[in-house]
């Protein structure tokens, strides 16, 4: 039992901080990139998760999970920033 917990816990932080270093690249070679970008793509992972019936599988649940908090985090990270240091 603890092993399959285990590789969930593994999978998860994977794809999450893989995640993060996608969206820190993103920003800081594409300047033209806003929090509203980010936001939308944010959108289409929620629509992306709900359309699903079971049929992903655990690995891509997990693997989904992971992406939709990164994505929450980076956007939360981005305002707080914004938030303390105006342009």
């Amino acid at each position: 039992m603890a092993l399959t917990e285990d590789w969930r816990g593994v999978k998860y932080a994977e794809t999450f901080e893989a995640e993060l270093r996608g969206l820190e690249r993103r920003r800081a070679s594409d300047p033209g990139c806003t929090i509203a970008d980010i936001e939308g793509t944010l959108k289409h992972l929620y629509i992306m998760d709900g359309a699903d019936q079971g049929g992903r599988g655990g690995v891509q649940d997990v693997a989904m999970a992971a992406t939709i908090a990164a994505y929450e985090h980076f956007i939360s990270c981005w305002k707080a920033e914004t938030a303390t240091f105006p342009k």
